[in-house]
């Protein structure tokens, strides 16, 4: 796999599991780091060159008031009610498809689709 990802904190470990199952190179923050502040996450993702995928909505700021830019791109997830391995299959899923350029974007993921604000 090309991309390597990094599961915050708040990402399901079952999911996190479910990925690296799937072949991904993935570091998990409660696993590898935890209690490291959200600026310190951005900041591995930016010298790693990995995609951030995370239920915390303080990245936007992060990245459009704060200007942390990590190239990979940012996964927010905003969904109710999963089971825990879900959200791993859902970032699989849409990964397969290659329907979304992820680098250089939040991404944001609910009920209502898919949308992303591209930054430089």
């Amino acid at each position: 796999m090309a991309i390597r990802l990094l599961a915050n904190e708040n990402f399901p470990h079952k999911s996190v599991l479910f990925l690296k199952s799937q072949g991904y190179n993935v570091l998990s923050i409660g696993t590898d780091y935890a209690g490291i502040s959200d600026a310190e996450v951005m900041e591995i993702a930016i010298e790693e060159q990995r995609l951030i995928l995370t239920f915390d909505r303080d990245y936007g700021e992060l990245i459009f008031n704060k200007e942390y830019r990590p190239k990979q791109g940012v996964v927010y997830l905003r969904l109710e009610d999963y089971e825990s391995d879900y959200p791993g299959k859902l970032v699989n899923s849409i990964i397969k498809e290659h329907t979304f350029d992820f680098s250089n974007a939040l991404t944001v993921i609910d009920k209502h689709g898919i949308r992303q604000r591209k930054y430089r």
